[in-house]
């Protein structure tokens, strides 16, 4: 089970205008600007859900799930994920979680695409026979085979993608963060990122949270939906609590977003 209770996160920006004597002044005295993230986010996440965690840019989206996944530390608040504290115990909980940024990779560029599955082998310690099954699983459902041996350089934006949601599997996490895991992909490979994530979730009661701009994702995959605005939860509820009937889902997301003043 996944608690967050009044977690708070706030960044510090440096500011400065254009020019070189401005640049020069900047080495000397900089002006900081700080910009609150979260600001008292609490919410419960039961074992097997799958949420949707929406909300424009600059929302704190990100800032969750790198809270979640132990990559930053909070100012305030408490966090639990299965009785650990992602921060505190981050090797422990990194071995339950699975994270799949859309924007970032887990992959090595330059290498084929097994050798890559093979480090994060050793990397999470997993036994040989565990490994050897779950990759056989992933590569029969997500249609690896042929990509397996390629450099992950000469893959396409959704062959990628497809190894990057394999990449975050292979060692049989109990969570899975999804950050954007669709960004930039066909309509084919949406397709089969979908349903393969929807049948993870059926089969192996993987919990799912996924972040997205896409609605259309949030509506095939999720019927529980938080959303986030100016670093606070404005909603958690249904998807229909959000499109009230209507069949416009990105025209009646943006109204919702105009009426939070968001």
């Amino acid at each position: 089970m996944i608690t967050m209770e009044h977690i708070c996160k706030s960044y510090k920006i440096a500011k400065r205008n254009a020019g070189l004597k401005e640049a020069c002044k900047s080495f000397f005295h900089r002006d900081y600007e700080e910009i609150h993230a979260l600001k008292d986010v609490s919410f419960t996440i039961q074992d097997g859900e799958m949420v949707g965690y929406i909300g424009p840019n600059g929302a704190g989206k990100s800032s969750t799930i790198k809270i979640l996944s132990g990559i930053l530390t909070p100012d305030a608040g408490t966090c639990l994920i299965n009785g650990k504290i992602p921060w505190k115990n981050r090797i422990q909980h990194v071995r339950e979680i699975g994270v799949v940024f859309g924007q970032r990779s887990q992959l090595w560029w330059d290498v084929p695409v097994i050798d890559s599955f093979e480090l994060l082998k050793d990397i999470y310690s997993i036994p040989d026979h565990t490994y050897r099954s779950n990759l056989d699983e992933l590569t029969e459902r997500l249609n690896l085979g042929d990509l397996l041996r390629s450099p992950v350089r000469q893959l396409s934006l959704g062959q990628r993608m497809r190894c990057e949601v394999a990449a975050s599997l292979l060692h049989s996490p109990k969570i899975l963060f999804l950050d954007e895991p669709t960004i930039g992909l066909d309509a084919v490979s949406k397709l089969a990122v979908r349903d393969f994530i929807r049948n993870q979730n059926e089969i192996h009661g993987t919990t799912v949270i996924l972040t997205t701009h896409d609605m259309q994702d949030i509506e095939a995959l999720t019927k529980r939906i938080i959303l986030i605005g100016k670093g606070q939860i404005l909603l958690d509820g249904s998807f229909s609590d959000i499109t009230k009937g209507n069949p416009h889902i990105d025209e009646t997301l943006a109204e919702l977003y105009r009426s939070y003043d968001i």
